[in-house]
């Protein structure tokens, strides 16, 4: 398994969240933004820069991904064509993104997006709050532990 960041949007927060976890399991890190992103000198993180451009980041992630790999985003779209890869989506609030629950954020998403197109303000997400963190670092280190015992079978 490796974890993919959608790391523009990727609050700083949820990234030391993942640089810890990844230092303690030692799975694959990698930041995949349209700006250099700083990064701790641990051999298993790396930060990939891609051009500037429209969903530039998601579409290498989405190259890059495998089956089994866990794709940190808050973009839907990008989490339903992870999960159409048979990869697992995570938000940085700790949402776990399933082919049962993107399909109708996708919707919601494409009805708001109508909405402003239309001159209807319709806000933005709340801040990101500690209860978010913990309910990330919760399903984050759920999915960890379930690769490390998959790790553990296949090596018997």
């Amino acid at each position: 398994m490796q974890i993919w960041v959608d790391a523009d949007a990727c609050p700083g927060v949820i990234r030391d969240i993942l640089f810890r976890a990844a230092e303690r399991t030692g799975v694959l890190l990698t930041l995949v933004a349209n700006q250099a992103v700083k990064i701790p000198p641990l051999r298993n993180v790396r930060s990939v820069q891609v051009q500037q451009g429209f969903d530039v980041a998601d579409n290498a992630i989405i190259q890059g991904l495998v089956a089994g790999d866990l794709v940190i985003t808050s973009d839907i779209p990008l989490a339903a064509d992870a999960i159409a890869k048979g990869a697992l989506a995570l938000s940085p609030r700790g949402e776990l993104l399933t082919e049962g629950n993107v399909r109708p954020r996708l919707n919601m998403r494409d009805f708001l997006d109508t909405l402003r197109a239309s001159g209807v303000h319709t806000g933005g997400p709340p801040p990101l709050s500690q209860r978010d963190r913990q309910i990330f670092a919760s399903h984050l280190d759920s999915i960890l532990e379930r690769w490390r015992k998959n790790i553990s079978l296949a090596n018997r």
